[in-house]
């Protein structure tokens, strides 16, 4: 019994276990219970021996009443009356059986008038047990299903979604032309849900209409238009699924879709990546160029037939080839395509073999060749599989190792054949092996091919003889070998390993038949021993075409064939009239009358393809008067020579059918099958993926946010409220500390998907955020007349990777809620803070948001600080810097008219470039004590690996700071810190300079700790740009392409960029770089190019930067790394500080 099963049923005994826990006065009432209803029930219609039977069991222990009743099922008529009565319990006692039932393959379609009724039964457990009974029997039972269709409809309206769920599935599982309008409806309805799951089920539905009724297409692309843009993972493979049964040629509707499907295909359920997957892989094929193309040029130039080519063609074949090349222009990927091979990477480590295989067949299909080899140790890891698994496995890999023999070589020994293994596998294992064979590795698989011939598995060994025919044909140097080794099988017992030999050496012999005359002799004898028909045509077609190397034997091996010619098979006879006709050509007068011997018996066998061939060569090989011209030419047409054949594989050119489907497992084109469709010549326009964010939605979630930020009055302390949400979100124009690398420090996905963003969406998005600081910055000049005009163009300026991520809404609502329940446990942690502070707080946040006129004086501007509004708390709560100051502050600090130099990054002056100051503590928040630090760029005295952090501590208060100390660090795992020594007395009005060191892992993820005084803790945060975290590295120019060569495919990144205006030659793109990111520049040949090469300072990975610039400000960007991510991260930090 199957676990589905033993859940489902219920023992007899539920039902009183139920009942008993009803109140006292309905067990003593008079009206029956459940219990004595069933008995009547029973009692009604058992015979009398049941009920003897029954009280026996009422005797038993419950475990053996229990195992009873599930051995003997209710009857149906005792189901109708259970499911007839007013008792939920009984019903859904009934249920369960019925379900039960059904799930070992019983009928119980009778059921189906009972079961319908309950429908509507208020017991939602009753009620999602019938819907599945319904579905299951709703297609057979229509007439009655469409008297319930009412309730169905009402369903679709139950507040419980899976009861909405349930019956839509009802619905659409009756297939009835006449309810299509109310199926249409049903599925609009439910394609608006709110939940996933019921979205779902439209998504399912959908082809289930379009089967029934194809004139609804129209109206279903709609639908399906609709639920693909939904963002939620649950509806993604369904809706995909859809669209591939209803419309696979609307490619359209992918467009704006595309890369959303990318990044949630992580996260979709294993049978929906497989479906998105195999759509990707088309989509992709139509939308951007091969990677290969230059390669495949090249390969078909240099490839030649296995016969009669010349070599001076082939040389011209070369050059036509290498020109075609060099007029193409370099292949650069399109960052889409790169999107697409990056996300599905890490699922080739998925627990399900389907969807390794359909990230496999998308790597082979589309990714460049130096990258498709991450899939064969995948592919091989999952031959340790079912056998099932494996035969679909090695399929693939046969027709991949035609190809992509490398990817497969340093596997070869799981190739090799287990004596358990079925025998279609080890058929497919060989076929692998021959694929991989070559002349290094040849010695060793012939070897393994001696001890398969003993195998007892005859198909087996006749394939391992085959095998090694072709590892003859195709490598030279073990021809002979593997020659003599088949002859010595023709003195083996077994007929059929001799068979398949002579037909093997037949092949192998045309190619140098007069080297081997003395085999010929040798297979001339065995023909009074072999009686396999084809081994016998093979040795009668070799002594008939090699006549003249052996004249002595063939005209006795013809007598003896006639002798035997009418209880030979039509194949051997056919070749005995060949041998006939050769010999009566060659050696006539030996063998004339033999000859005319076996055309008379020809003449009147039996099949008819014998008869004409024996008129056909009386004809042309005994002239006669009426004979035509042809007999003049009969030795061309019967002694010509023939090409030797050539061995190939079954699996060749079986790959233009896409890997893993049905249709290559065939290899014959399957119902339903798509055609993997060519390569474009030209790259369709990459701007149709771009999706456009609606200006009213933004503005929605930014109400949304502010309405939160007003439920929580203070600043959260925590490590994730200072995250990447919070930088990507913020209305703040100022302050930002580390730009663009603290909207890429989050998280990878984050990063990911803002990669995948085009450079039009970013423009777009940068005018934007101009918009609207300038719109606040208007604001704030009306407000307070006296603002300066210098921190005002400050404000203007937007920060770098501060513009809006184009992320969904749903990911960012989850990040806030992170952050938000991050932020209540640290707020738990720090000390206890009363309703009344936060009272303060909400004033202090109101008073702020209206500014007070600018005060000339400094003076005034501190004794700001002395207003009942910036009153001192007990344990004031403190804002957590994550390399930039959160909005709401800088809004504060706007009406107070601080000085802007605190929140603006200063230059410092370092040895290698221009280096940004950030504020981590303002005096405000740290009552006086203000803390700046900057990344110095020079190495760190005590560890190397450690990136060195300039810390400047300035006491503005009116009394003493002691004891600073940095204390409980929290770090990410394979960070490390080292503190700076203890400050024991900062006096008011003084400046100390410290240098800590922190080992960032080669990550922008962010370093929390404490900053401690002898009466304060300060929860601070330092989040690295990704510049600063690598070291320069001086090298030549020659030494600089060397290690470049090295690091192609994944780990090189291009893109191209134009320049801005005031970032014109060689000068200023150092300058701009340099101060991006801590790298050197490397000698250069050429004018039009500056290359930059720096090491990360945790790993020592290379990072080299390579700027070419064309006319009219176009620039192409090109960095090379072995961490992808750095790179990934720098390249978008490089483009925005060339491009402004």
């Amino acid at each position: 019994m199957t676990p589905m099963q033993r859940l489902l049923q219920l023992p007899v005994n539920a039902v009183g276990m139920v009942k008993a826990t009803q109140g006292e006065e309905e067990a003593r009432s008079p009206v029956l219970t459940a219990d004595g209803l069933q008995q009547a029930c029973y009692s009604t219609v058992r015979p009398k021996e049941a009920r003897e039977q029954e009280e026996q069991e009422e005797q038993c222990s419950p475990e053996e009443r229990s195992s009873s009743a599930q051995a003997q099922p209710l009857r149906h008529d005792d189901l109708k009356e259970m499911l007839d009565s007013n008792k939920d319990s009984l019903k859904l006692e009934a249920m369960k059986r019925i379900v039960a039932m059904i799930a070992r393959g019983k009928n119980a379609s009778d059921l189906f008038p009972a079961v319908v009724k309950n429908v509507a039964c208020k017991n939602i457990e009753v009620k999602k047990l019938v819907y599945v009974y319904l579905v299951r029997y709703a297609e057979e039972q229509q007439d009655l299903a469409l008297l319930s269709i009412s309730t169905f409809q009402r369903g679709l309206k139950d507040p419980n979604q899976l009861i909405r769920a349930s019956a839509l599935r009802v619905l659409s599982s009756i297939r009835v032309t006449i309810i299509v309008p109310i199926m249409m409806l049903a599925i609009r309805e439910a394609a608006s849900d709110m939940s996933p799951y019921v979205r779902k089920t439209a998504a399912h539905a959908i082809p289930k209409l379009y089967s029934l009724d194809p004139d609804q297409k129209d109206q279903l692309i709609e639908v399906i238009e609709k639920l693909l843009a939904d963002k939620t993972t649950l509806v993604a493979g369904s809706v995909v699924m859809a669209f591939e049964e209803v419309c696979p040629e609307r490619i359209d509707l992918i467009h704006k879709n595309y890369r959303k499907l990318c990044n949630l295909l992580i996260d979709v359920e294993e049978w929906g990546q497989v479906v998105i997957i195999n759509m990707l892989t088309r989509y992709a094929r139509t939308q951007f160029l091969n990677p290969n193309a230059n390669e495949s040029l090249l390969e078909e130039g240099t490839e030649k037939a296995f016969y009669g080519s010349d070599e001076d063609e082939g040389k011209e074949e070369k050059v036509e080839a290498a020109a075609l090349v060099a007029k193409r222009k370099p292949y650069v990927m399109d960052p889409d395509h790169r999107l697409l091979l990056r996300n599905t990477k890490p699922l080739l480590q998925s627990r399900n073999a389907a969807v390794v295989m359909a990230v496999a067949q998308l790597y082979f299909h589309l990714a460049p060749k130096a990258e498709v080899g991450v899939i064969a140790k995948a592919l091989v890891r999952l031959m340790r599989s079912h056998s099932e698994v494996q035969y679909v496995v090695l399929q693939n890999v046969a027709t991949m190792s035609i190809k992509r023999r490398g990817m497969f070589e340093p596997y070869l020994k799981s190739f090799y054949i287990r004596s358990t293994d079925p025998t279609q596998i080890k058929v497919l294992k060989l076929e692998v092996l021959t694929n991989l064979a070559n002349e290094t590795n040849i010695s060793t698989i012939l070897r393994e091919f001696q001890t398969y011939i003993k195998s007892m598995d005859k198909d087996f060994v006749a394939a391992t003889i085959q095998a090694i025919g072709r590892c003859a044909t195709s490598i030279g140097e073990v021809r002979d070998t593997c020659l003599n080794g088949l002859v010595q099988l023709l003195s083996n017992r077994d007929e059929l390993v001799v068979a398949e030999s002579v037909v093997v050496i037949k092949k192998l012999l045309q190619m140098q038949p007069e080297r081997h005359s003395d085999i010929i002799k040798h297979m001339a004898k065995l023909t009074d021993n072999i009686q396999v028909p084809m081994a016998r045509a093979s040795i009668l077609w070799l002594i008939g075409e090699y006549c003249e190397h052996i004249p002595k034997i063939a005209p006795d091996v013809l007598r003896k064939m006639a002798k035997s010619f009418t209880n030979e098979e039509d194949i051997v006879k056919l070749q005995v009239l060949n041998l006939a006709a050769k010999l009566y050509l060659t050696n006539s007068k030996q063998t004339k009358l033999l000859t005319q011997y076996v055309l008379n018996l020809a003449k009147y066998d039996q099949n008819y393809d014998i008869r004409d061939r024996a008129r056909f060569i009386r004809q042309l090989i005994v002239p006669t008067d009426k004979s035509g011209a042809l007999s003049k030419y009969a030795k061309k047409l019967f002694l010509a020579l023939k090409p030797a054949p050539v061995l190939e594989s079954p699996f060749k050119d079986r790959d233009h059918f896409q890997l893993g489907s049905l249709s290559h497992l065939l290899n014959a084109k399957a119902g339903g099958y798509q055609e993997l469709p060519d390569w474009p010549e030209v790259a369709p326009d990459p701007s149709v993926r771009n999706v456009e964010v609606p200006e009213w939605t933004k503005c929605s979630s930014r109400e949304k946010r502010k309405e939160k930020k007003v439920e929580k009055p203070f600043y959260s302390d925590s490590e994730g409220e200072s995250g990447p949400t919070e930088s990507a979100d913020s209305d703040s124009d100022t302050g930002s500390g580390t730009g663009s690398g603290s909207e890429e420090s989050g998280s990878e996905s984050g990063s990911e998907e803002s990669e995948g963003e085009s450079e039009s969406d970013k423009e777009e998005e940068e005018e934007k955020h101009k918009r609207k600081s300038k719109s606040r910055a208007k604001k704030s000049t009306q407000e307070s007349e006296g603002s300066e005009p210098s921190s005002e163009d400050e404000r203007k300026k937007p920060p770098k990777g501060k513009g809006p991520k184009a992320a969904s809404d749903s990911e960012s609502e989850e990040e806030e809620e992170e952050e938000e329940s991050s932020s209540e446990s640290s707020e738990s942690e720090s000390e206890g803070e009363s309703e009344s502070d936060t009272d303060t707080r909400m004033k202090q946040k109101t008073c702020a948001s209206k500014p007070p006129p600018r005060q000339p004086k400094k003076e005034t501007e501190m004794s700001l600080l002395d207003l009942d509004d910036f009153e001192p708390t007990p344990s004031p709560q403190v804002t957590p810097v994550n390399n930039f100051v959160s909005s709401s502050l800088v809004t504060d600090l706007e009406g107070l008219s601080l000085s802007d130099s605190a929140l603006s990054p200063a230059a410092v002056s370092p040895a290698s470039g221009p280096v940004k100051s950030y504020e981590l503590l303002h005096r405000i928040t740290g009552e006086g004590l203000s803390v700046s630090y900057c990344f110095s760029r020079q190495p760190f005295s005590h560890d190397p690996h450690m990136v060195s952090v300039q810390m400047q501590f300035t006491n503005n208060g009116d009394t003493e700071a002691r004891n600073l100390r940095i204390q409980e660090p929290k770090l990410q795992s394979g960070m490390r810190i080292a503190e700076f020594p203890e400050i024991d007395v900062l006096p008011p009005g003084e400046t100390v300079t410290m240098v800590m060191g922190i080992d960032f892992s080669d990550s922008t993820q962010a370093a929390n700790f404490q900053l401690c005084t002898h009466t304060r803790k300060f929860f601070l945060t330092i989040q690295p740009p990704v510049g600063e975290l690598m070291m320069p590295v001086f090298m030549t120019e020659n030494e600089f392409k060397k290690e470049q060569g090295q690091l192609t495919g994944m780990n090189e990144i291009t893109e191209k960029l134009t320049l801005g205006e005031t970032c014109q030659g060689d000068a200023a793109i150092v300058q701009r770089v340099t101060s991006t990111a801590s790298l050197s520049r490397v000698p250069c040949g050429s004018e039009m190019e500056c290359r930059f090469a720096g090491k990360t300072v945790t790993s020592g990975s290379l990072v080299l930067v390579t700027i070419v610039t064309r006319e009219q400000l176009v620039a192409q960007l090109t960095v090379n790394c072995e961490k992808m991510l750095i790179g990934t991260m720098l390249v978008k930090d490089i483009l925005q500080a060339l491009s402004q």
